[in-house]
């Protein structure tokens, strides 16, 4: 992404995905606060605000220096954010970076996390030119290993005892994701790509 440039905001027919503001560290503070959502993230639950802001000042961050393409997930009818995604690990040379997501649980089962990924997976693909995402995920996790495998990602690998999270050794089932892939499946019609209408504040 190029340096002091906001990503544009991406809508489908229920999400906007869009730069976050400072309006939503609560709902991210509420979203990584619950221990459902973090069981299988890297990171123990949040207790303070100050870690939500901290994730805003990243974003913001890395707007401007790339590296990170993080977008907040917001309902379109009411700008509420229930969810992040984002785009990291970036190698220029092999087209290929790394997915990430998460998702309110008063959300969970309502087709809102595919909706918003297939919506990233597809601008990450033709606008950003990415060749092969992959994903990073504890085999345990099968409701994310269903949307990934929904999306078009195959399994790709296994390694045991990858990670030490929450106090307790877990494995990582690789997934990967080939543009090929992608317009094998015919996905649906692509988002609509807007520029963004927050400021980005210094």
């Amino acid at each position: 992404m190029p340096p002091d440039l906001l990503p544009p905001m991406l809508r489908t027919a229920r999400l906007a995905l869009r730069p976050f503001s400072d309006a939503d560290a609560a709902d991210l503070l509420g979203i990584f606060g619950d221990p459902e959502v973090v069981r299988y993230w890297s990171t123990g639950v949040w207790t303070d605000i100050a870690q939500a802001e901290a994730m805003i000042a990243e974003a913001r961050q890395a707007y401007r220096d790339g590296g990170l393409y993080r977008y907040a997930i917001a309902l379109r009818d009411t700008d509420r954010l229930i969810g992040v995604c984002n785009l990291r690990g970036f190698f220029e040379q092999n087209r290929r970076c790394e997915l990430g997501y998460a998702l309110a649980r008063d959300h969970w089962g309502r087709g809102y996390a595919a909706e918003a990924l297939e919506a990233l997976l597809g601008h990450a693909f033709h606008e950003l030119d990415m060749n092969r995402i992959e994903a990073d995920i504890d085999p345990r996790n099968e409701a994310s290993a269903r949307l990934l495998e929904k999306l078009g990602f195959r399994r790709e690998g296994y390694m045991p005892e990858r990670w030490i999270v929450h106090g307790e050794k877990a494995d990582t089932a690789f997934y990967g994701l080939l543009r090929r892939y992608w317009d094998e499946r015919g996905t649906s019609a692509r988002p609509s790509v807007r520029p963004p209408t927050l400021p980005l504040e210094p």
